[in-house]
């Protein structure tokens, strides 16, 4: 067996990014059991051993409390930022690292109590410049700033009226805001024209996120935008901030570009591939069983087969230097974490970096399988399927694991904990029911209404698939998921009770009234788009009463099935009281229910501890339900 530890300890070293001069790397490794940025120079041996023992790497940050996610370079590479939140409370702050003074310590250039850099943009016109996105005036009002990296000095270059919901400058210095109105339609609007002048309307059933991707042209003219207008899919378009027009820019027959998912977690690679010294657009990237990127750009077309040739997986996080020659890239892949390579277009040479996981033997991982199920409906549920590895793949204990969102998707590439469950004999049966992004807007729009409807409805259908296919014990199933896959699973404990032998939610909702009136005060006009359109008004009593029926907490007392319950106290997306309350009601009749309350995280368990002592709590209380193996098992 593979230990909880092996999958889950933080990696040797990951997420690379070259620099911008093409000489150094940073990438995030762990010191004190915690991830933090390193740097060290491109050329030269890269050991097997951890950065800590790499002579060539030096640490530029010393954070023994929280590990970091994100960080990038400065356009001109003297700064690495990152950005850290405390506790998982999501306000985070962003932070410099001058690499030419290394004795001293990273600098807090948004230190204001409460507020959250909600986006940032870097403009190769301006090299010691960031662009800001912060709620420092009120709460629930993102402006617009400009951060000068030396000083460390904020200048507000546009403040929110109040419908305001994100804000992006042009290489040529316009100013634009997209901003709401009551029934959910995003307008794009010109802010140097003293009044905002609008450009474009983006209908919110169509673009519940907006127009993702969104990045401007080099020559400020326009922006490359993900558009759904006239078809299901969403393809890549050229929208003209004069006229407010688009044009067709690239597209795929069969998917949808891989948005929004990669603008919401750092984990995935954006959707369009810039240039990161001219803004020229290289490529784009398109999802369905398997990524297929689109080289848009006569030099990209020649690079990208060879990057791609380094791998059979699928081409993940990209950087290059400012000529574009020297290339860092990773890979995603279903039974490998991950390999990160040097790919030099001058010589035509590659060379292998480092492994995150070198300990990680792929040929001891579960392979996973996209297939399609049909719902009860007719409509086609993609799903992937995990089987364990030496075990007879006939009824089997399995893991119904459900994604979050639930505005996200699941994807063939690794996944620990996928790859955790397998090897602890499980099935994993993961299903991107109707609400799920990436298959077109049909898809997404069929879920409007249908919360602990025909959601969960998609989810039994790809369950008695499994059954009828022989791979899964129909009386040994669990359901689990984490945010929106958390509610899943309380749902399918407590709206059919029968179906589950346990349930696992991990900062699941268990109120649908308190979640819509509970969003974060800078998101609610947003979420008009989105809880607000497939869930209903709060503050409407009939809506009300039917948000509260398709709840869980409405139907404890259906729950029969025993029940382990996963929150981050500091959770501000789903409070803890969504768990607490679950958990008080079923101890309340004495129901079998344990709960693992984390206080130094929030709605994403970051720290490598955390997520330990999660992981060992979850496989023994699956193998003592299911009947799996748990660590120190034969």
């Amino acid at each position: 067996m593979i230990t909880v530890e092996e999958f889950f300890d933080p990696p040797a070293r990951s997420r690379a990014q070259i620099s911008p001069d093409g000489t150094k790397v940073a990438y995030l490794a762990p010191w004190r059991d915690r991830l933090n940025v390193f740097v060290r120079d491109l050329d030269g041996d890269w050991p097997d051993t951890d950065a800590a023992d790499d002579p060539s790497a030096r640490r530029v940050t010393s954070d023994d409390h929280r590990s970091i996610e994100t960080f990038f370079w400065a356009a001109d590479g003297r700064y690495l930022l990152f950005t850290q939140d405390t506790d998982g409370d999501e306000n985070h702050h962003l932070h410099r690292v001058d690499l030419t003074r290394p004795e001293q310590p990273a600098v807090d250039l948004t230190p204001i109590p409460g507020a959250r850099v909600i986006g940032t943009q870097l403009s190769a016109d301006r090299p010691r410049t960031v662009y800001v996105q912060l709620n420092a005036r009120r709460p629930e009002l993102i402006d617009f700033h400009e951060l000068d990296l030396d000083t460390a000095h904020l200048t507000v270059l546009a403040e929110n009226p109040g419908d305001v919901i994100s804000w992006l400058r042009s290489p040529t210095g316009r100013i634009l805001a997209f901003s709401m109105t009551d029934d959910g339609t995003q307008l794009l609007s010109d802010w140097n024209a003293g009044a905002p002048r609008l450009i474009s309307r983006f209908p919110g059933l169509d673009h519940p996120f907006g127009a993702l991707p969104c990045v401007p042209t080099p020559d400020g003219a326009g922006l490359w935008i993900g558009s759904a207008r006239g078809s299901d899919r969403t393809r890549l378009a050229r929208l003209d901030l004069d006229t407010g027009e688009q044009s067709g820019v690239d597209s795929h027959p069969v998917f949808d570009l891989d948005t929004p998912r990669p603008e919401a977690d750092p984990r995935f690679p954006s959707s369009l591939i810039v240039h990161p010294a001219t803004g020229q657009l290289l490529g784009a990237r398109y999802l369905g069983a398997r990524q297929e990127i689109h080289a848009l750009d006569p030099h990209f077309t020649a690079v990208l087969p060879r990057l791609t040739e380094l791998s059979d997986g699928d081409l993940a996080h990209i950087s290059c230097d400012a000529d574009a020659q020297r290339w860092v890239v990773d890979f995603t892949h279903d039974r490998d974490p991950g390999v990160t390579w040097c790919y030099d277009h001058t010589t035509g040479t590659a060379r292998r970096l480092f492994r995150p996981y070198p300990h990680l033997d792929p040929a001891r991982l579960a392979p996973v399988t996209p297939i399609t199920v049909p719902a009860r409906d007719g409509i086609d549920l993609p799903c992937h399927l995990t089987l364990p590895i030496g075990i007879e793949p006939r009824d089997l204990p399995t893991v119904v694991l459900l994604h979050g969102g639930p505005w996200y998707r699941d994807s063939w590439g690794y996944d620990p904990e996928v790859q955790l469950l397998a090897n602890r004999g499980y099935a994993v049966l993961q299903v991107n029911f109707r609400g799920s992004t990436g298959y077109g807007k049909a898809h997404t729009q069929a879920a409007i209404g249908q919360f602990a409807g025909r959601m969960h409805d998609d989810v039994i259908d790809a369950l008695d698939w499994a059954i009828a296919h022989g791979w899964t014990d129909r009386d040994r199933v669990a359901i689990y998921g984490s945010s929106y896959g958390g509610y899943a699973a309380l749902v399918g404990a407590a709206f059919t009770p029968d179906r589950f032998a346990a349930a696992i939610s991990y900062t699941g909702m268990s109120d649908l009234v308190d979640v819509i009136r509970s969003v974060v005060p800078f998101a609610r006009r947003a979420a008009v788009n989105t809880f607000g359109r497939y869930l209903g008004d709060p503050d409407d009593p009939a809506q009300a009463a039917d948000l509260l029926a398709r709840s869980p907490i409405s139907r404890v007392d259906h729950i029969t099935a025993p029940v382990l319950l996963v929150h981050g106290a500091n959770d501000l997306r789903i409070d803890r009281r969504h768990s607490d309350r679950v958990v008080e009601a079923l101890r309340a009749r004495g129901a079998e229910v344990e709960y693992l309350l984390n206080e130094r995280e929030g709605h994403w368990f970051i720290n490598p501890d955390s997520n330990i002592e999660l992981y060992r709590t979850l496989e023994r209380f699956l193998a003592r339900h299911l009947g799996g193996r748990a660590a120190g098992e034969a």
